[in-house]
């Protein structure tokens, strides 16, 4: 674990690459941005282009060479590689560099330690670290090697400290497991009593910091902590907002992504991202004035996918171009121009460019989020007799009413509701003799 208490844990970012890739100077200041995220003194950053890839140290080494010697002058003490090492890369860099070593996913994981807040994220979070410590746990230093004797005349050797201690490490995953399993039942109760709640859901989703945090708090009033920083927001937050046509919502705030995202942490977060893959809607925010915006929408996109959500699984998709109060005129042409259809696939996401900052596109983008759920739902006209209150009743509690008048001659209710479509169906099913009124969607 790397200790950031000290401000002057200074550090060093090096980008691997194979030679002629693009988006080196982005992918190098995400990294940048990772390390100052966990308040490291980044003092030099740059890209190592890989002609070859050595399984001692990733490295030639040539370039070991010379990169301990950038350490030694400029007095740093964590080394940043964005790259996976493998445990034995890791161990060689530092005894090479005489530096903390730490590689993409570790800096990642570390960066969600901090930022976790709530039970459910510390159990996450946790689990995710083990699983990545436990591949660490390599013979490197000479307490991993001594042995522990057994009790009793009849004991061997004993076991190795670094048995014991991926026996204790197995032994607190399984505990966290069972943790994260109850977890996830008291989740899947809420999901299900928010259905029984005739409120959709609709969730927000993207890269980190492209502005969901920001875009929430302005359409539901909430105080979630918004900042451009690299995962400021890491536990979801669940608030009920209200279109102009009067429709009430629910909107939850995910935890961004990245590329390369661990997948200790993706199997962590099954059940937070489980919210995802339940949600009636999904909005895709993405930072259009970022300059590889379009890789990071794949990006997403491809997370999205593994985790049995988005569009190509049934999901309405609508694209929040945020941030384009930073871009001139012709770069938002450029940016709400859809891509290219993909072999395979359908019509585009709808794409609403947008400003959560100052508030620029908000109105178009509530409207069409309200067109996407009113396609989903159905509206009815039901007019109830005296003695049919527990059908007025039953409206209340499982859908949206409208409106609702009484005929003060004849003691008829007219009840204009909007319920799920599903929910329309059991409503005719239960109450066949309620004189109903399905109006068409459009």
């Amino acid at each position: 674990m790397i200790d950031t208490a000290a401000p002057a844990d200074r550090a060093i970012v090096i980008f691997p690459h194979p030679p002629g890739a693009d988006g080196v100077e982005t992918r190098l200041d995400e990294a940048s941005g990772l390390a100052e995220a966990l308040d490291l003194s980044v003092t030099d950053a740059f890209a190592a282009p890989l002609r070859k890839l050595e399984p001692s140290h990733l490295f030639g080494a040539g370039k070991v060479d010379e990169i301990a010697s950038r350490i030694a002058s400029a007095g740093v003490t964590v080394a940043v590689v964005d790259a996976a090492l493998t445990p034995v890369q890791q161990r060689n860099l530092e005894k090479a560099w005489n530096a903390k070593v730490v590689d993409r996913t570790g800096l990642i994981l570390e960066i969600f330690g901090r930022r976790a807040r709530t039970r459910e994220g510390r159990l996450q979070v946790e689990l995710a670290r083990l699983g990545y410590e436990r591949s660490r746990l390599v013979r490197t230093w000479t307490h991993l090697e001594r042995q522990r004797g057994g009790r009793g005349f009849l004991a061997g050797p004993g076991e190795t400290q670094i048995e014991t201690d991926r026996r204790l490490i197995a032994e607190r995953m399984a505990k966290l497991r069972r943790e994260l399993e109850d977890v996830r039942r008291t989740r899947g109760l809420h999901r299900k009593q928010r259905r029984e709640v005739p409120f959709p859901l609709v969730a927000l989703v993207g890269y980190t910091n492209a502005g969901k945090s920001t875009l929430f708090n302005k359409m539901t009033g909430a105080r979630v902590l918004a900042k451009d920083m690299l995962f400021a927001t890491l536990d979801t937050t669940v608030r009920a907002f209200e279109t102009p046509g009067g429709m009430r919502a629910l909107m939850s705030d995910t935890v961004g992504f990245i590329t390369d995202l661990p997948t200790e942490l993706i199997a962590a977060f099954r059940a937070t991202l489980e919210e995802v893959r339940e949600a009636d809607l999904l909005v895709h925010v993405l930072d259009v004035s970022a300059p590889d915006h379009a890789q990071r929408r794949e990006e997403v996109e491809a997370i999205l996918d593994s985790i049995g959500a988005g569009r190509e699984h049934g999901q309405p998709v609508i694209e929040a171009l945020n941030k384009i109060d930073l871009l001139d005129d012709e770069a938002q042409e450029d940016a709400a121009r859809p891509p290219s259809p993909r072999a395979g696939q359908g019509a585009p996401n709808l794409r609403i460019p947008v400003s959560a900052v100052t508030g620029e596109g908000m109105p178009a983008l509530v409207g069409a989020i309200e067109r996407a759920l009113e396609a989903g739902s159905a509206l009815l006209t039901v007019k109830a007799a005296p003695t049919q209150g527990r059908a007025v009743a039953w409206l209340h509690e499982h859908g949206a009413v409208l409106s609702e008048k009484t005929d003060r001659r004849s003691g008829k209710v007219t009840v204009r509701a909007r319920l799920r479509a599903e929910d329309a169906g059991r409503f005719a099913a239960a109450f066949p003799d309620v004189e109903t009124l399905q109006a068409p969607q459009g």
